[in-house]
């Protein structure tokens, strides 16, 4: 069996199409809601989703590992942002490779962005498998190994995430789907993509926009790089990172450029961050 889950945060706008495409495929769905501020949990509920109500945003990988522990009864668990929509018979084709490749431990559908292009990262900073340092794009034209499979969208053995510690609760936001990937592979499964399972990826609008949003989005990029660089014994490029954002943050500061300043500050100070000891989780307010 296999069954969804959805982490929400003011995505209202996306949800119900997100949920309504794997109730149509049969899935059921869990959406762990992140605090949203609009009326994501009703949606949810009103799409015949089981929801968890969280009352702060835990991040994104806290509140999956929520949903996939509530995921009592699924053998694989579909990891789905609330701004995929997977088109029919997607499910079944996840279904089929997991049953053609029973030694895998990922499966990601082909992911479709808005402008009609197809989403495969050729590398990954934490892939030691796969090696593509050039980061050459030769797009596979049906099922195969990839060196990293995006969180947007994930199916995955409920027992192996759970084995394997599900994702890394120290991260708030993003790399979270590296780590993951990395940890699969040296558990010595591989990461499969699955051609024939589309879903459409709305990219970016699994939130809806709010002040402050790409300042601290820019600060976990750059907080998250250097966390799992040094969880893996790469060096951390932090010190790199605040010599290259400092100097634009200040001169988008000094011509009123709030759009540089946002991103820019955003990466200097996370990576700033990371370089004094500081936390992620402490940043939100959270805690182990």
């Amino acid at each position: 069996m296999v069954v969804a889950v959805v982490v929400a945060h003011d995505s209202a706008d996306v949800l119900a199409a997100c949920i309504g495409a794997l109730a149509g495929q049969g899935v059921p769905v869990i959406v762990v809601d992140n605090a949203s501020r609009d009326a994501s949990a009703a949606v949810a509920e009103a799409a015949g989703a089981q929801v968890i109500r969280n009352v702060r945003n835990e991040g994104y990988g806290r509140a999956n590992n929520q949903g996939i522990r509530a995921a009592e009864t699924a053998e694989h668990v579909l990891i789905v942002n609330p701004d995929v929509v997977l088109r029919a018979g997607a499910v079944d084709a996840l279904r089929d490779a997991a049953r053609s490749w029973p030694e895998a431990g990922l499966f990601a559908p082909r992911l479709v962005e808005p402008d009609g292009r197809f989403f495969f990262q050729a590398r990954s900073l934490l892939a030691p498998y796969l090696t593509n340092p050039g980061g050459r794009r030769a797009l596979p034209e049906g099922d195969a190994c990839a060196p990293f499979l995006s969180g947007a969208c994930l199916m995955m053995p409920r027992a192996l995430f759970i084995e394997l510690g599900g994702f890394d609760e120290n991260i708030f936001l993003f790399y979270e789907d590296d780590d993951l990937c990395r940890r699969v592979a040296d558990s010595g499964r591989a990461l499969i993509h699955v051609h024939g399972a589309e879903a459409l990826h709305g990219r970016g609008r699994s939130s809806a926009p709010e002040p402050g949003r790409v300042f601290r989005s820019r600060w976990h990029q750059a907080w998250s790089r250097a966390y799992v660089s040094r969880k893996y014994g790469l060096r951390a490029p932090s010190f790199a990172d605040l010599m290259t954002n400092l100097p634009k943050a200040l001169l988008s500061a000094v011509v009123l450029r709030r759009a540089g300043l946002e991103r820019y500050g955003g990466s200097a100070t996370g990576a700033l961050a990371f370089l004094l000891g500081r936390t992620a989780l402490a940043r939100e307010g959270l805690s182990r």
